[in-house]
């Protein structure tokens, strides 16, 4: 059986490098059996398991993750199936740790060979990563969003998964206000309407909010101005571009929700996710992964989600949204020339893989970007991702920098919390962004959207 190490068997080590491939505890055996039987198997990228990886001599690979071994780690057992020869042991540490460690494990020479990627750290990783060995237009053909990855002609990951926002909806309360599927809103006015049913009032105070978007400040922000076909970058893909009418309709739409509305409050529950989760709060906007958390933290609370509301009923926006992409795994450019060779492998191994991919996503809630399933019933009738709709309706900026999100976040603390004019806290968050971005090489691929218009 392979060999799973969790970041609490790490502490024996001093550093994580030191508990290797060499503990003594690999299962790789010499395999002589180059024809297994085996169809090969994926779209345009193919993988051929009826080979001899490494001339069937025992290698190990490490593989880094923050998250997820048991589901990560059923590419590796398969694949150890076919290559008894491989051993691929797992790594697995909290994010905070991850992200101060992998960087410096990739300058040495004793990094692993695999890891997980994030996008909001390629920087990071981008000088020490090993490109693909499978040409870009195979990978496309496969995979969406592919061609926002090519540098230099090049891929170093892609996504396998999409993720974005929608609407939470606690079904008791839906049900009890004598809501039925039909008044699913598509409209934000609409809206508007079921958020009031849904609001249960005590006097002055609260006793359940019909909507709450407390602490959700870059979750929508950053992504609803796209429905106006507004950017974050200008033109030039290199210059933000937050203050503008879209950004500030945004705000006043939100604030009105509290306001005019009176279907929630910035003083019931600091963070809706929670408020949610605890029965308080009958509808939140969120990205997908919120679902897991309700999984983890809420079981007991029963949800349904419907896709972000538009401004105007029939008529398709520019874009529905903002997405970000659960990126695919990395190669160490400085790993052996032999765990390359067999870290290529696995790679295709890993992207033709249908049943794992699908379980993959469906775990970590995001839609597969592994085209032959965006058509699979599982995927279609799983909680979150039915919500979503037509997935070439949502825009990925870029991995971009922190700085949008803590200075959306600060704009908003400022408008609720401290009396500050919407116009003026979103002239000092452009401000903000402009400045931190200045010392970056940071360029978007906004216009990389296939219905891209420049604004």
């Amino acid at each position: 059986m392979r060999k799973t190490w969790v970041a609490v068997m790490a502490t024996a080590c001093l550093a994580l490098s030191a508990c290797g491939s060499g503990d003594g505890g690999s299962t790789a055996v010499k395999d002589t059996v180059a024809d297994k039987g085996l169809p090969i198997v994926g779209e345009t990228v193919k993988y051929d398991p009826n080979t001899l990886v490494n001339d069937g001599e025992p290698i190990n690979l490490e593989w880094w993750m923050w998250d997820g071994d048991e589901t990560f780690g059923q590419f590796a057992e398969a694949y150890e199936e076919i290559h008894p020869n491989v051993d691929i042991q797992i790594v697995n540490q909290p994010w905070d740790d991850y992200w101060t460690k992998l960087p410096l494990q990739l300058q040495s020479d004793d990094g692993p060979a695999l890891y997980n990627v994030h996008n909001s750290h390629h920087e990071n990783l981008i000088t020490y990563m090993e490109p693909y060995d499978i040409p870009v237009d195979e990978l496309a053909a496969d995979y969406a969003g592919v061609e926002a990855h090519v540098i230099d002609g090049k891929v170093y990951y892609i996504d396998f998964g999409m993720m974005t926002g929608l609407i939470f909806y606690n079904t008791a309360m839906w049900e009890a206000a004598g809501l039925t599927d039909a008044d699913i809103p598509e409209t934000w006015d609409e809206f508007r309407d079921v958020a009031k049913k849904l609001t249960i009032r005590d006097g002055n105070s609260f006793t359940q909010a019909g909507f709450n978007f407390n602490s959700q400040f870059k979750e929508f922000s950053l992504g609803l101005p796209y429905q106006q076909g507004q950017h974050l970058m200008a033109a030039d893909q290199a210059t933000p571009d937050l203050d503008n009418q879209a950004m500030l309709d945004t705000i006043n739409l939100f604030t009105g929700f509290y306001d005019v509305d009176q279907v929630g409050s910035k003083d019931f529950g600091p963070v809706a996710a929670d408020s949610f989760g605890q029965g308080q709060t009958a509808m939140i906007y969120n990205w997908g992964h919120f679902g897991g958390t309700l999984g983890t933290n809420f079981p007991e609370i029963e949800y349904g989600t419907f896709r972000t509301p538009v401004p105007e009923a029939g008529v398709e926006p520019y874009a529905h949204d903002r997405y970000n992409g659960e990126s695919t795994l990395g190669i160490n450019a400085k790993a052996s020339d032999a765990q390359k060779a067999v870290a290529q492998d696995f790679l295709r191994f890993y992207l033709t893989n249908a049943d794992l991919m699908k379980d993959l996503s469906l775990h970590y809630s995001v839609f597969p970007m592994y085209q032959p399933l965006a058509d699979d019933p599982d995927v279609l009738a799983h909680p979150v991702l039915s919500a979503l709709g037509d997935i070439t309706k949502y825009v990925w900026p870029g991995p971009i920098p922190a700085t949008f999100e803590t200075s959306i976040d600060t704009m908003w603390q400022d408008i609720l919390y401290n009396g500050v004019a919407p116009e003026t806290a979103l002239a000092t968050a452009q401000k903000t962004v402009e400045t931190d971005l200045s010392s970056t090489d940071f360029v978007g691929v906004e216009n990389l959207y296939a219905g891209y218009s420049s604004k």
